[in-house]
């Protein structure tokens, strides 16, 4: 590092640790002013973020390190920036919305620097050194919130394929799983676990799974009911599989799929009826429950 970086980054760091709670407030204002968020955000969170991250810049411009990569090696910078993102991605903000008000910080602190000198040349520089370090925050908070939408995606998608496969109770020892729908890899992982932790608890005989509500069934359709078929019979229950309407007969027969090993019925009733035979049961004690 030269003598005039030095300087520059001492300068920067100056305005940072004397005159920070007024970088933070300025900070706040812009992204009011700027409507950035569009979330619930309170003016109080906001708040807080700034503190902490304005506190962490001039603590990572402490270190010895070049400035683009202050805010991926220093510990506290690069944690506030992550905080930050993940709060905006859970409050619904958009992504350019995430990095404009990192962005926004840029002009804040270089109003800050400008109180202690009025060089040209300082003010340049200085400026060239808060765009390396911002842009820096803000590629992180841009990738962050990226990926933090994507976990919250995919846990709003496992969420709704749980609702849309529940384990209902049908009578003592017997349990049915309704699908509605197509059936895909994910969508079998969901069934087969809630199935199976259903019929550890409720210690069922029987499981049927019914594909009434399946408009077509594939080769890759027929492969995940066997996977889901053979883990039931696994945890010691019999699988009953329902609703086989003729086109479906058909397309499975064109296709040559095997289900001979799988009991089916055309009929949930038949289903039903078929379960109570295997448990030896005849009198009727339905529950009518969704156990998941």
């Amino acid at each position: 590092m030269t003598a005039d970086e030095a300087a520059v980054r001492e300068l920067v760091s100056s305005a940072l640790r004397e005159r920070g709670e007024v970088v933070a407030d300025r900070w706040v204002q812009l992204q009011l002013e700027q409507a950035a968020l569009g979330t619930g955000i309170s003016e109080a969170e906001l708040r807080e973020e700034a503190d902490t991250l304005v506190d962490a810049l001039g603590a990572g411009l402490r270190d010895d390190v070049p400035v683009a990569r202050v805010v991926t090696t220093h510990r506290e910078l690069r944690q506030a920036v992550i905080t930050l993102s993940l709060r905006r991605a859970r409050a619904g903000a958009t992504p350019t919305g995430t990095s404009l008000a990192v962005l926004a910080l840029k002009e804040a602190l270089l109003e800050a620097v400008r109180g202690y000198t009025s060089d040209t040349g300082e003010l340049l520089s200085a400026a060239l050194l808060i765009n390396r370090l911002l842009d820096a925050a803000g590629a992180l908070s841009f990738e962050t919130y990226v990926e933090g939408r994507e976990e919250i995606i995919q846990r709003q998608s496992r969420q709704l394929l749980e609702l849309s496969t529940p384990v209902v109770r049908l009578w003592d020892k017997v349990l049915a799983v309704p699908l509605i729908g197509t059936l895909d890899t994910a969508r079998t992982q969901v069934v087969m676990e809630n199935l199976l932790e259903a019929i550890q608890e409720n210690e069922s005989r029987v499981a049927i799974i019914d594909i009434t509500g399946v408009p077509t069934v594939d080769t890759a359709v027929a492969q995940h009911l066997l996977q889901t078929v053979n883990a039931v019979r696994l945890m010691g229950a019999d699988c009953v599989i329902s609703g086989i309407r003729p086109p479906i007969a058909q397309t499975i027969a064109q296709l040559g799929i095997d289900l001979s090993a799988i009991l089916t019925r055309a009929t949930l009733a038949d289903a039903l009826a078929e379960s109570l035979r295997l448990t030896g049961q005849s009198g009727p004690r339905t529950e009518g429950a969704v156990l998941r």
